[in-house]
């Protein structure tokens, strides 16, 4: 076995995303569809969010204040947002245009 062979042995190179999608005729997603499952997408990490939010506030040391409930449902409440901006901006993403069809 030659030297060279054995340094890339157990890799080889990656295989680029554009190649990846033509040779698996695979369309490009539209934006009605990204908005669709980003919608989805959404409303299951919304009601995740909740329930797990409302899980860990019946943990005593919350429990038992009320200034520290007041500041855990803000905090929590508000906290969905950060998770959810890259799906928004992922259903936002305006559809490429198509050379040669």
């Amino acid at each position: 076995m030659d030297a060279c062979e054995h340094q890339n042995a157990p890799y080889s190179p990656p295989l680029p995303q554009r190649k990846l999608r033509e040779s698996l005729k695979v369309p490009p997603m539209t934006i009605r569809t990204r908005k669709f499952l980003g919608a989805i997408l959404l409303l299951v990490l919304a009601t995740v969010w909740s329930l797990l939010g409302m899980a860990a506030a019946q943990m005593p040391w919350i429990a038992e204040s009320g200034w520290r409930q007041a500041i855990y449902y803000i905090v929590i409440g508000m906290g969905w947002v950060l998770p959810a901006m890259p799906i928004v901006s992922w259903m936002q993403r305006p559809d490429r245009v198509r050379s040669g069809s």
